[in-house]
C-alpha cells in the first residue's frame, strides 16, 4: 500500500509541484467549500474587480454542499459533487490562485491548460463516501451566500482529508491513464 502524502492547506507552489497523479494525501488546514452557484457569483466578482469573500491565494475548494450537522458535528454527509459544473468557472479562480480543487470526475482540457499554466492540482474524493469524509472536518462555519442553503460558501477545517490527486499541475490525468492501462483489444 502507498503512503499517504501529509498536506497542509492553504498550499504553496513548491507542494502543489511535488505531488504527481495517484499519489494519496491527507489534506489538513483551511479549505473552503463552493458549487456552482457560488463559483458563478465568485467569477462576477472577479470580472468587476471586487473582493471575494476569501483570499484565493494557495487555497482549496471542495465542491460539496454538505448535508446538516447533527449535534456534535461540524457537518453532515458532505460527498463530492460532480466536478465539471464547476468548469466554467475554474480557470478564472485558478489565474487568481486558487491552488487545489476536490471533487468527483474529469474536468475540461481548457481546466487543465489552467491548472498547468498557473499550478493547481485537482483532487478527487470518493463519491458515496460523504459519511466518511464529514469526520475529517473538524469546524465549518458559512462565511458567503447564506441564502444558497447547502451549496453556501464555507471555511472549514480539516484533518486529514482523504483524497487521490487525479490531474497534477504537470498535466497528469489519472482518469485519461487508468482508460488507457485497461483498454482491451485496440
Amino acid at each position: 500500500m502507498s503512503e499517504v502524502k501529509k498536506i497542509t492547506a492553504p498550499m504553496t507552489d513548491e507542494a502543489v509541484r511535488r505531488l504527481k497523479i495517484g499519489d494519496k494525501v491527507g489534506i489538513s488546514g483551511v479549505i473552503y467549500s463552493a458549487r456552482d452557484a457560488a463559483h458563478k457569483r465568485l467569477v462576477e466578482l472577479i470580472e468587476k474587480g471586487e473582493d471575494l469573500p476569501f483570499d484565493l491565494e494557495g487555497s482549496v475548494i471542495y465542491f460539496v454542499g454538505p448535508a446538516p450537522a447533527k449535534p456534535g458535528h461540524a457537518v453532515g454527509s458532505a460527498g463530492p459533487t460532480t466536478s465539471y459544473r464547476m468548469d466554467p468557472y475554474s480557470p478564472a479562480l485558478i489565474a487568481r490562485g486558487l491552488k487545489g480543487m476536490i471533487g468527483k470526475g474529469g474536468r475540461s482540457e481548457e481546466v487543465k491548460r489552467a491548472m498547468v499554466e498557473h499550478g493547481a492540482v485537482y483532487f478527487a474524493a470518493v463519491g458515496g463516501a460523504g459519511a466518511l469524509i464529514s469526520k475529517s472536518i473538524k469546524k465549518a462555519e458559512i462565511i458567503a451566500y447564506p441564502e444558497l442553503g447547502a451549496e453556501a460558501v464555507r471555511r472549514m477545517e480539516v484533518e486529514d482529508f482523504p483524497a487521490i490527486v487525479a490531474i497534477d499541475a504537470h498535466g497528469g490525468d489519472l482518469y485519461l491513464k487508468g482508460r488507457e492501462e485497461y483498454r482491451i483489444g485496440e
